[in-house]
């Protein structure tokens, strides 16, 4: 768990110093970076609410910033649309390592209080660690924004406020991604799960993650913002994000009862159907399991559900799957951990998707081999995710093959053995695929060709597998030129080149660098099928220190003649090789050409 993370502040100066600095000064902080203003609040429109930025002791008596350990009862819904959020926080605060990576245990509000709190959030592979000072938006004298229910402890208030910095204003947090929060505080992969469409096999799935330590949420889907948080008959919340807080199975009336617990994350309004705090099922299974799935229940927001009723009644399932840093030793079950970091480069490694055939092969190709299957079972489970390191772009997918061949041709005539579902302009894409054992070529690719981008590919399995990154072997394996015939055998048009020859080299017979750019450019700038802006006369000089064979730093006919025949070659291989006949040579065809 110890992850060196990087200082996000302006002045690049760390918590640490910014914090001795203010306590030497007997100063408390104020964040120049995310200044106690209207703009750190909305960006978009006027602040609804007159708020005022209140510190924690100007609010209570004996500020603390965590009572009695972090839970996930410490995270009660504001103003502020962030409901997935608290669904990532209530996650976390189930993962105490996690937990205390992401909320440093250095703070409080005891001698060394300066007014300085700092958190870490996971960015494309990095650790961040956001400076805020505590200044918090109120209004008479209370928390208005995400809060505790104690009304003295301030350490979920100050994570969002790290967390709105992070984004830019607290406004930015207006609905988001519970799946992509849940990554910021890991670092971890996510999948998401239609429970119409889900996998057969999906209990088993959430409960070998929950196993692993992975963080879980939930949702149900809205048809029109009319619905957004409006409550049904039975408890559950529209368009609200829960969090999914464990797994069981029990025994009831002879046959095993598959049941999810889950929870609201504004510690109220609960599901009251089967299974449900005060529901009768319960009384029909033993008693000492009933005691121990349903220890310390109350009115919190937590409920339990059968795991029929929750597919019935929910839309959408995020998961977080943990590295194994990120897990405590204790943890049962870890997942084996590959990853590369890439890009794709306009004119050389941005293929574009298989529609683009002629470019699709350039794009980065990566080994993936499996040789050990799950077990119980013949196949490898693998997660693979593609992250974008900035939103600007295409959207992007990626495909396998059973082959560890690099050609345009072998994916002409082959399938993809597997592929993410689609092509969507998010942060990142995820897709799990139960796979034989073998080796398989993973291609992450842009839609469109040409779309630049740095991106981040992890792999998570069950079992070790082996990765590489394929190189790309460029090599030409051109014939040589055929010696220059004797004076008495030349043809005609071996003939007519010693006459351009001799008219441009003069009395000494020998062409210099100047010379030779007046007779190439004369000669290709006739060529209509090349685009051509002349030759450079570094590039002359160039030439000639290629074919001066006797070091006169001219070049003689027989010189010439070589270097002659040798520009014909290429020049045909270029014109053959031009398929979109630009008149130009993209990265791509110089690739093909090169093959």
């Amino acid at each position: 768990m110890s992850a060196k993370s990087i200082s996000t502040q302006g002045d690049g100066k760390t918590f640490e110093q910014l914090r001795q600095e203010c306590l030497q000064k007997k100063k408390l902080f104020e964040d120049p970076d995310f200044p106690a203003c209207d703009s750190s609040l909305y960006y978009s429109q006027s602040v609804p609410i007159n708020f005022e930025w209140k510190r924690p002791g100007e609010l209570c008596e004996n500020p603390e910033f965590i009572v009695g350990g972090a839970d996930r009862t410490d995270i009660c819904q504001g103003a502020l649309g962030d409901c997935w959020l608290l669904a990532a926080i209530a996650s976390l605060t189930l993962h105490k390592e996690t937990l205390a990576r992401v909320v440093p245990n250095d703070q409080g509000f005891d001698r060394s209080y300066a007014g300085i709190f700092h958190f870490q959030f996971w960015q494309h592979n990095r650790w961040l660690d956001v400076v805020v000072d505590d200044r918090l938006p109120a209004v008479r004298n209370r928390l208005v924004l995400l809060h505790s229910a104690s009304n003295n402890e301030f350490w979920s208030a100050l994570l969002e406020k790290a967390y709105a910095k992070l984004n830019g204003s607290y406004e930015s947090l207006k609905g988001g991604s519970t799946l992509e929060a849940m990554e910021d505080f890991t670092g971890g992969v996510g999948e998401t799960y239609e429970t119409k469409s889900a996998p057969t096999d999906l209990f088993n799935i959430m409960k070998k993650a929950y196993d692993r330590g992975s963080m879980m949420g939930c949702s149900i889907d809205i048809t029109s913002s009319a619905e957004s948080e409006a409550q049904t008959a039975s408890g559950l919340v529209k368009g609200h994000a829960y969090s999914i807080t464990g797994l069981e199975e029990v025994n009831c009336r002879g046959k095993k009862v598959k049941l999810i617990r889950i929870r609201n994350p504004w510690g109220q309004v609960e599901w009251n159907g089967a299974w449900s705090d005060e529901s009768r099922e319960w009384n029909v299974i033993d008693s000492s399991e009933k005691k121990r799935i349903l220890q310390n229940s109350m009115d919190d927001g937590e409920f339990w559900m059968e795991f029929e009723d929750f597919k019935a009644n929910y839309d959408k399932i995020e998961i977080c799957n943990l590295t194994p840093d990120s897990l405590t030793d204790d943890t049962k079950r870890k997942w084996e951990v590959n990853m590369f970091e890439g890009n794709w480069i306009r004119g050389s490694t941005a293929g574009g998707c298989r529609n683009f055939i002629d470019t699709f092969w350039t794009n980065p190709q990566f080994k993936l081999i499996l040789k050990h299957a799950d077990d119980n079972n013949d196949k490898c489970s693998v997660v693979i995710a593609l992250m974008q390191k900035n939103r600007l772009h295409a959207t992007y997918s990626y495909s396998y093959c059973d082959e560890d061949h690099l050609g345009k041709d072998f994916f002409r005539y082959n399938g993809s053995k597997a592929r993410s579902k689609t092509y969507i302009n998010v942060r990142e894409i995820s897709e799990r695929f139960t796979l034989p054992p073998g080796n398989y070529l993973l291609v992450p690719t842009t839609f469109q060709p040409h779309d630049e981008a740095d991106f981040l590919i992890r792999i998570f399995s069950e079992k070790a597998a082996g990765t590489m990154e394929m190189g790309n072997t460029v090599d030409a394996d051109l014939p040589d030129p055929p010696m220059p015939s004797l004076p008495e055998e030349e043809t005609d048009e071996e003939k007519g080149l010693r006459r351009m020859f001799e008219k441009i080299a003069g009395s000494d017979q020998a062409i210099s660098a100047k010379e030779l750019q007046q007779v190439l450019n004369g000669v290709l700038s006739r060529r209509r099928e090349i685009k051509f802006n002349g030759l450079s006369l570094n590039t002359c000089h160039s030439i000639i220190n290629l074919m001066d064979v006797d070091n006169s730093g001219q070049l003689e006919f027989q010189e010439f003649k070589v270097f002659w025949e040798k520009m014909k070659k290429w020049i045909m291989l270029f014109i053959s090789y031009d398929t979109d006949r630009s008149g130009k040579m993209s990265s791509y065809e110089s690739s093909t050409s090169l093959c």
